[in-house]
């Protein structure tokens, strides 16, 4: 870590020395460190406070950075510019190709809190079960979210669940919705891969991916100060395939669809804001996104047991669709009473998620299976009502303290329903134990596993922040009551001192929690998995269902965690530096547990009366530690000839330890509930060194953003070490050319990855992670595995 934290140090601070070199003549920017968009509501209730102020690490991404990139998704925009974020290209792992989960700082995706416009977001319906980085997890969608609707996102890296509840382990992220009263823009934009794809076996030249996006956004004034502001989005993506040949076919051919699923979603977004009473406001958004996206499982060749030659002579590969109907909205009043400030807000969250399953069959009813299945739906929802009120009081001499307390409530729903019997069924071949269950790909939900839950919950905060002249000192405590599992306290203290306006050191320590979620309490699904060779119905069980509480199962309590941090911050005209080390400790953390099956002679009388071969169920008792250094250099400068330059370098080291599993007791003390797989997949799922330099020149109508990304080593497990799949060590490197035409139009032309850099193929000989060919490069690598990707954009303002 030493070497590595040397590295970053002496890359970022020497970006001033650089960049002065380059320019003639440098123009003192830091009038512009203060303004509008640096002012951050994330973090602290202290109104005017920009991001170099804080006592926590804070990263203001504007809008137009992320819009300015060669992708339309907003969670790849993050990582591409924020080295704390990773965001994976699953594949091959079921519904998580389609609902992709971000990490922050290593983390679970679920020990990150997302709120849009300051008020909590609601998670997806999906339950994250399969073999990808965040297992277990039932996070926020940051792709229901479009680019075109927001004016910058606040990356809070620091523990906060004492200033806004569950969930806030790793950090926030704050999604600030654009305010507009006139103008408007449009954009579109068309690029595809164009990529050798080079796997163990095969070599091929690749031109897929094709993506077609449009959006358009429209502010409107209501009165003297209202705004309304409109932003639609649509999005057509091709899918990629980069599986190698599979030699059980003749002739060999590649037979995977190994890549991004194809995509066509619609987003239509409404944020507005009205003056009422005088110093009151009347404020909401609204936004809905649909989005169809369809990837697919592993192909089934004719030697598999499971094909059915009369329906699939030359085999089969099973596509998956999910169709996925977001409802993010809120309305609120906020405004003045006596001194004090004043937000009263309400939100409705909802995420429906429609599953069918295609181009497959069930191999139990033989030829007369049908092809295409309703697999079932899944639907969270969430009702939120708070009440914030903050006032800043002046003790003279230079030092204030502001006072921040509220109340907030919160109703969840999660529904799971069935799919269509010929999904689930055993049909009249089923007394073959050879055949899975239900459709192959994806087996619909049983009417065993469909039900409906719900729970509440009520918290009270109270948040202080004194300023003495150049000390900042904060304190916040929050009480939160669930109706499942009971009452959690949590808090939180904060020290920053002003040296000079230059330099300034800062630190933090506070406890955090994260209520299970409803998917983890009460998700249930059966399906069919190869097992050493051998297909076995797998269920996943609610923890206090029957069988799993036979099994060792128990109520699921609450994750807490212990969170330091410490940090400086450096700031001389255009130049700005911050580095801050952390240290978050988890215990009690959640985990699915493996596949517990009948075929141990304990287990197989406990799952006898459910007619299944093995059984998994989450669990408390993972204790962790990830530990690390951020690192952000930030120079702008303007030169006489040689243009405006806006450039960043900035690093991120982490490091996860597992110091604690489950463990079986009593009369199952033996059986494994968690493996060194597992344990290798939270450890080495993402890269412990993430890094970027990017550098944005303008000169008067032409642009350029030039962008280096260095990606470490990950390990993507298997049962066996030997097994293990590896990315390697890799940078790569993105540049865009843009030209101003039309007076108000800009067209863009760039390549993402221009040099075609792919993580480290698996080996053909590795069965685990090779899977004939099918997953011939590591899903878990931090930037896909999808090659060069060439695109042209052009937007147009008003």
């Amino acid at each position: 870590m030493t070497k590595t934290l040397v590295l970053l140090l002496a890359t970022a601070s020497g970006l001033a020395t650089s960049v002065t070199a380059m320019a003639q003549t440098a123009a003192d920017d830091s009038a512009t460190l203060a303004s509008e968009q640096d002012i951050v509501v994330t973090g602290t209730r202290v109104a005017g406070r920009t991001r170099l102020d804080t006592s926590s690490p804070i990263d203001v991404l504007t809008g137009e950075a992320l819009r300015g990139q060669g992708t339309a998704e907003l969670g790849q925009a993050l990582a591409n510019v924020a080295p704390s974020i990773n965001f994976p290209r699953s594949s091959a792992v079921d519904a998580t190709d389609s609902i992709r989960p971000a990490t922050l700082r290593g983390l679970s995706p679920d020990q990150t809190l997302v709120l849009v416009d300051g008020i909590r977001g609601h998670t997806s319906a999906l339950l994250n079960t399969n073999g990808s980085v965040g297992r277990g997890a039932a996070a926020f969608d940051l792709n229901t979210i479009p680019t075109v609707a927001l004016e910058s996102v606040e990356v809070l890296r620091d523990g906060a669940s004492a200033q806004y509840g569950s969930d806030a382990i790793a950090g926030v992220v704050n999604l600030r919705l654009r305010k507009a009263r006139s103008g408007g823009g449009a954009t579109i934009s068309y690029g595809q891969y164009e990529t050798e794809v080079s796997p163990a076996l095969s070599s091929r030249n690749a031109h897929d991916g094709k993506t077609f996006s449009a959006s358009v956004w429209q502010g409107i004034g209501i009165g003297s100060e209202g705004f309304l502001t409109l932003s639609a989005d649509y999005l057509n993506r091709g899918r990629t395939s980069r599986g190698d040949i599979d030699t059980r076919f003749t002739p060999a051919r590649v037979s995977s669809r190994f890549g991004d699923p194809e995509v066509e979603q619609y987003t239509l977004f409404a944020n507005f804001g009205v003056p009422v009473g005088g110093a009151w406001e009347f404020y909401g958004y609204a936004g809905y996104q649909n989005r169809d996206s369809t990837g697919a499982a592993l192909p089934r060749p004719l030697s598999n047991a499971n094909s059915v030659p009369a329906l699939y002579p030359n085999g089969f590969t099973p596509l998956i669709k999910v169709n996925s109907e977001d409802i993010n909205s809120a309305l609120g009043v906020r405004g003045e009473l006596g001194g004090w400030s004043i937000d009263i807000n309400g939100s409705y969250g909802r995420n429906v998620l429609t599953f069918q399953t295609r181009q497959t069959l069930n191999s139990t009813y033989g030829a007369a299976s049908q092809l295409d299945f309703y697999s079932g739906r899944l639907t969270y929802d969430q009702w939120t009502g708070g009440v914030d009120v903050t006032r800043k009081v002046d003790l003279g001499a230079d030092s204030s303290i502001n006072v921040a307390f509220g109340v907030e409530g919160r109703h969840e729903g999660f529904k799971e329903e069935a799919g269509e019997p010929a999904s689930y069924n055993r049909g009249p071949l089923g007394a073959n134990a050879a055949l899975g269950s239900g459709a192959q790909g994806f087996a619909g939900f049983r009417p065993v596993d469909a039900g409906s839950n719900s729970r509440n919950n009520v918290g009270a905060y109270v948040d202080l922040e004194a300023q003495f002249a150049g000390l900042t000192v904060g304190a916040a405590g929050r009480y939160e009551h669930y109706s499942d599992f009971g009452d959690n306290g949590t808090g939180k203290l904060a020290l920053r001192y002003d040296f000079a306006p230059s330099f300034a050191l800062r630190a933090t320590a506070s406890t955090g929690f994260r209520a299970p979620s409803l998917q983890q309490s009460f998700y249930s699904f059966t399906q069919s998995t190869s097992i050493n060779g051998a297909i076995v119905d797998v269920r996943t069980f609610p923890s206090t269902s029957p069988a799993a509480v036979a099994l060792g199962g128990k109520p699921l309590q609450p994750e807490k965690s212990t969170n330091l941090s410490v940090g400086a911050v450096v700031r001389s005209g255009g130049f700005e530096f911050t580095v801050d080390a952390y240290r978050i400790r988890v215990r009690d953390q959640l985990a699915l547990s493996e596949n517990l099956l009948a075929s141990n002679a304990i287990v197989a009388p406990i799952l006898a009366p459910f007619g299944v071969g093995g059984a998994r169920f989450f669990v408390n008792g993972i204790r962790s530690t990830a530990k690390g250094i951020d690192v952000v250099a930030h120079y702008r400068l303007r030169t006489d000839n040689a243009g405006q330059f806006d450039l960043t370098a900035a690093g991120n080291y982490n490091e996860v330890d597992i110091t604690d599993v489950p463990v079986a007791t009593g009369n199952l003390a033996g059986v494994t509930l968690f493996t060194q797989q597992r344990i290798t997949s939270l450890e080495r799922g993402t890269p412990r060194v993430k890094g970027s330099f990017t550098t944005d020149w303008s000169r008067g109508n032409v642009g350029a953003t030039f962008r280096a990304s260095f990606y470490g080593n990950v390990f993507q497990p298997a049962t066996d070490v030997a097994n293990y799949a590896y990315t390697g060590n890799h940078t790569l490197i993105d540049l865009e050319g843009r030209v101003k035409l039309l007076k108000q139009g800009t067209l863009a032309i760039g390549a993402n990855n221009l040099f075609d850099v792919y993580p480290d193929a698996v080996p053909a000989a590795n069965p685990s992670n090779y899977n004939s060919g099918a997953t011939a490069f590591p899903y878990y690598s931090p930037f896909g595995f999808n090659g060069r990707y060439l695109y042209a954009r052009f937007s147009l303002k008003w």
